[in-house]
């Protein structure tokens, strides 16, 4: 760092005679009898000077007069006054300083500023103590806990949302879904039936425990079942094959009573005549039509 005065000033006072002009190099005023400066063989009034020449102040962003003592250092340019460290605010005219990030800093602050600062609590992380960072902010050991339980969360898992972070536990039950057979949060995949989540391992038959995610499937009762299990265990018989009645692929059911047939099975006993949306008659648990019906 360099320590000098401005360009020093001179009067310049009238000779007898006045046939020779002497004036601002910028605003043209005479300068006879006035204070002015001398730079690169112009000549200038102190006004002009200030306006057009001065080095400015990097801190105070005032030109910096003729009177005044001029610090530079690395194409920067203070008032001997506003020479000062930026945090303590002591005067380093003629201290060592450093400069970084355009701000000076006397030696005694410097190892604060080269710290980290805490993420959480806003303090100085000292070197050589156990920190964390992630994302390219910095927390103490002690400070690096989950959001929503204050544990430390060390070297476990987390999950960050936002400016906050959580633990994995603490992220399942703010964040995730759950189930709502097992009620246990839902980490990944899933499927949803009836606009509720369920575990694909939870999404199963209610008989023989098959996974149905992806699978045909029927509910009765708030169950569910595989087809093959529905028709087996659930469905009812046909009135005339025996075989299970499911209705599955839009199959029509004919239902009387507390008895169904498929509907290609809903015919005569006698004449095999379909009484499907047709009057029919019943007779020990058979259906017949009008006609037959006469000769029971």
């Amino acid at each position: 760092m360099a320590f000098h005065r401005s360009p020093e000033a001179y009067y310049r006072f009238p000779e007898r005679t006045m046939s020779d002009r002497f004036d601002c190099h910028y605003c043209k005023e005479s300068l006879h009898g006035k204070k002015y400066i001398q730079k690169d063989d112009q000549h200038c009034c102190i006004k002009c000077y200030e306006k057009f020449i001065a080095n400015t102040c990097s801190e105070c962003k005032k030109p910096i007069g003729c009177d005044s003592k001029e610090l530079h250092h690395s194409g920067h340019y203070w008032h001997e006054n506003c020479f000062r460290c930026y945090h303590c605010s002591r005067s380093l005219a003629n201290d060592s300083f450093t400069l970084k990030n355009d701000r000076i800093t006397c030696t005694k602050c410097l190892p604060r500023t080269d710290a980290s600062t805490c993420h959480s609590c806003k303090r100085p992380i000292k070197p050589g103590t156990k920190s964390f960072e992630y994302g390219g902010s910095h927390w103490h050991e002690r400070c690096f806990t989950c959001s929503r339980c204050l544990k430390e969360i060390g070297t476990g898992s987390f999950v960050p949302k936002g400016d906050d972070i959580y633990c994995t536990s603490c992220n399942e039950k703010k964040f995730s879904k759950h189930c709502v057979h097992c009620r246990k949060a839902i980490t990944s995949g899933g499927l949803t039936y009836h606009d509720e989540p369920w575990h694909t391992e939870c999404f199963v038959c209610k008989t023989c425990r098959k996974q149905l995610g992806g699978q045909r499937f029927t509910a009765h009762e708030n169950n569910i079942y595989c087809t093959d299990c529905y028709g087996n265990f659930i469905a009812k018989k046909c009135g005339a094959c025996h075989k299970p009645v499911t209705g599955f692929g839009g199959a029509e059911v004919v239902t009387y009573e507390d008895r169904q047939w498929h509907s290609e099975c809903f015919k005569c006993k006698k004449c095999y005549g379909s009484l499907v949306n047709k009057r029919f008659v019943t007779h020990n648990r058979d259906v017949y039509c009008p006609d037959c019906g006469k000769s029971l």
